[in-house]
């Protein structure tokens, strides 16, 4: 028997993709989770999970904070993230952060299923387009990787705000926080990216895509 934990907020997804998936594995059971704290209550509860497949933009999540807790909370349990975002960066920032696979929403039944069979082989899997580049040693985007990975997530979206050239009001406004709470993620965020301004912080993480 195998047990997959499907993690997605979409209630349709999960159960189109129980339902793709099961021809391909005898026995399979599937529990499911509709956002980041579900998944970590499901993934204590059921510590014999076989795989899990989790979507980056549930409900708590924030960007890769989901993928990071789900890996910290479960190291030995292979990950693969199935998501509507499909690009060259995502996939290497995934990857970069301990996923063993990759899955574009976009695949089918079939394809799903081969990709998954590869990670709970011991392998890894990702597009086939971004076989040749992804993996490649660029030391300026894994620094930024790292920088974004030590956040809170308030602190994400605090910085979220910043790449997009928000002042302190707009961000207190945005996030219901006051001003004085938006001032104190920033100092923060400076202290962590050992910077003192926001250009500096925003030249860090220019080529991160922080969009959820």
């Amino acid at each position: 028997m195998s047990t997959f934990l499907i993690a997605d907020d979409h209630p349709l997804f999960r159960e189109a993709l129980q339902a793709g998936l099961s021809p391909f594995f005898d026995d399979l059971e599937i529990i499911e989770a509709d956002c980041l704290s579900t998944t970590l209550k499901a993934i204590k509860n059921h510590p014999k999970i076989n795989l899990i497949l989790l979507d980056l933009s549930m409900p708590g999540s924030d960007n890769y904070y989901g993928l990071t807790s789900v890996i910290e909370k479960s190291p030995n349990t292979p990950v693969i993230v199935v998501t509507a975002s499909d690009s060259e960066e995502s996939v290497n920032i995934a990857m970069h952060y301990g996923a063993r696979g990759y899955i574009p929403k976009t695949y089918n039944s079939r394809k799903m299923a081969h990709a998954i069979m590869t990670v709970l082989d011991g392998g890894k899997f990702i597009p086939e387009k971004y076989i040749d580049k992804i993996g490649i040693n660029d030391p300026e985007l894994i620094t930024s990787i790292e920088l974004v990975k030590g956040l809170t997530p308030k602190q994400l979206r605090v910085l979220k705000c910043l790449k997009e050239g928000k002042m302190n009001k707009q961000i207190a406004d945005e996030l219901f926080v006051t001003e004085a709470t938006v001032k104190a993620h920033i100092s923060a965020i400076f202290k962590k990216f050992n910077v003192t301004s926001r250009t500096q912080v925003v030249l860090l993480i220019d080529n991160i895509d922080l969009t959820e």
